[in-house]
């Protein structure tokens, strides 16, 4: 099957976590909880007196052998760690309001119902995941503001116009980067940007794709964006992949991971781990 598609038995305990409130609703018009428990999945909803973590510990201990979630990209996130951890298929269906890694990962971001196939019909591969001092991600995680970079007189080119298009679609809730240092795979450091997007695998720059897409999960390198704040002359934008990444700053960073508000401590480690996750949509949908 294209793209590192397998054909998987379906699972005999597969658990679907659902956030009701995600994507202004989106699961609870479609009656998606009702469909899954057709289809013989297990479904917990997530409230606040029952927080995501709780319930995926929960059947975890209970012998789920997969994992799905029907929610924004940081519910993914907590998911896809779990399953991973116990080497557990997972399965993203797109009830967010953007489905980000739905799209990467070949769900079919209109076909809210048919991904639930991924549990019955379903195909499965590995993908990779990233991590940012031991927390994984699986979109990206972002520094800086980017309505104060719009505003900087050097993002006028044709690049910088590409890395801003590709900022607006993909920048979490963060806020400023200042006091920020890295390195770049050319030994040049980048000191106090406005921008800065790690990704788990990087985003296409390529003109003829939507911009915030990434072409593939399995490269094994972490995308990285910079967006300066340069003097006049010097190129306003940088892009490279890596392995690894480290990012100094003297105090805690404010940063969005896969859309989630999180302060992280100083030095910032981010790595890459290759064809860490199992990851299993609808056999239809990989079709496509």
């Amino acid at each position: 099957m294209s793209r590192g598609w397998q054909g998987a038995d379906p699972p005999q305990r597969p658990v679907l976590f659902v956030n009701p409130n995600s994507g202004g609703g989106n699961a609870a018009r479609a009656r998606l909880a009702e469909r899954a428990r057709e289809h013989g999945i297990d479904v917990l909803e997530v409230h606040p007196e029952r927080p995501l973590a709780t319930l995926v510990d929960e059947a975890v201990t209970g012998g789920a052998d997969a994992l799905g979630v029907a929610g924004g990209d940081g519910s993914l996130a907590v998911v896809a760690a779990a399953a991973l951890a116990q080497r557990l298929p997972f399965v993203c269906l797109p009830a967010g309001t953007r489905n980000h890694f739905a799209l990467d990962v070949g769900v079919d971001r209109s076909d809210l119902i048919g991904a639930l196939d991924a549990f019955t019909d379903g195909v499965e591969r590995q993908i990779d995941v990233a991590e940012v001092n031991g927390r994984l991600f699986l979109n990206n995680v972002s520094v800086g503001v980017y309505g104060d970079a719009v505003r900087q007189p050097t993002y006028r080119d044709a690049k910088a116009r590409t890395l801003l298009a590709t900022a607006a679609q993909v920048l979490g809730p963060s806020g400023a980067a200042a006091e920020l240092e890295l390195a770049d795979d050319r030994g040049r450091p980048h000191r106090n940007p406005a921008v800065l997007l790690v990704s788990n695998n990087p985003y296409s720059f390529d003109p003829m794709r939507p911009p915030g897409t990434r072409p593939t999960l399995n490269s094994g390198r972490l995308g990285v964006v910079v967006l300066d704040s340069p003097p006049a002359g010097r190129s306003p934008g940088r892009t490279w992949t890596a392995q690894k990444l480290e990012v100094s700053a003297p105090s805690t960073v404010h940063a969005g991971v896969d859309g989630e508000a999180v302060e992280l401590d100083p030095p910032l480690q981010f790595a890459i781990r290759p064809g860490a996750l199992r990851v299993r949509v609808s056999a239809r949908h990989a079709a496509m």
